[in-house]
């Protein structure tokens, strides 16, 4: 793997870290905002491994999916664009009040999980 490839991988492991430790500590919102984090970086690493090229700026999860060659079942198509939307949704600060009270320890470590799922299925992907 490159070590530019090696960064985004690097990266998106951080933000899986940072995703435990804001669940430890009850900030729910942003265990949801560091999974799509993660992700981000993990579809962005592979764009590069694939194309040896920097990837686009964009946030959209399922946009980079494509943009990455992957191909998704319905079922991860619909967790990435649940989650590109706590990119979105956590990024302005009148949202971001109700947003997190609605947000609660079950569906955190559910898309914690369903992250981590996710990302071990990237790194296996050649």
């Amino acid at each position: 793997m490159s070590q530019a490839a090696q960064q985004w991988v690097e990266l998106a492991r951080y933000d899986m870290d940072t995703a435990r430790a804001m669940l430890d500590s009850g900030r729910f919102l942003y265990v949801l905002f560091c999974c799509q984090q993660a992700v981000e970086k993990m579809f962005k690493g592979l764009i590069v491994r694939r194309t040896g090229e920097f990837p686009p700026r964009i946030h959209g999860l399922v946009r980079l999916a494509e943009t990455a060659a992957i191909e998704l079942e319905e079922e991860r198509l619909d967790f990435l664009r649940k989650l590109s939307s706590y990119y979105i949704q956590t990024r302005y600060p009148e949202e971001i009040a109700a947003l997190a009270g609605s947000v609660s320890a079950t569906q955190a470590r559910e898309t914690l999980r369903r992250t981590e799922e996710l990302i071990r299925w990237v790194e296996s992907i050649p």
